[in-house]
């Protein structure tokens, strides 16, 4: 399966992440909240208005604007 964004990744299935983007202050925030390769994580919610996204990763729930999602590649986990 190829990669994709987090922002892309259905609710409900999960992926590692491959790379963060993004610049400066930005991409520093993403890695200290834990947004760091080969780290799982999984979409658990959508806002009704598709922004934010709330997501499951190393134990907790996290809840990131779509726009920054975007610029997190994912490669998601082959179905069993």
């Amino acid at each position: 399966m190829e990669n994709m964004t987090l922002e892309e990744l259905p609710i409900g299935k999960r992926a590692a992440i491959t790379a963060v983007g993004g610049e400066g202050t930005l991409r520093c925030r993403l890695l200290d909240m834990g947004l760091i390769p080969k780290t799982a994580v999984e979409v658990r919610k959508v806002a009704p208005m598709g922004d934010p996204i709330e997501i499951r990763i190393r134990g907790y729930e996290l809840t990131i604007r779509r726009e920054d999602a975007a610029k997190i590649e994912v490669k998601p986990e082959e179905e069993k």
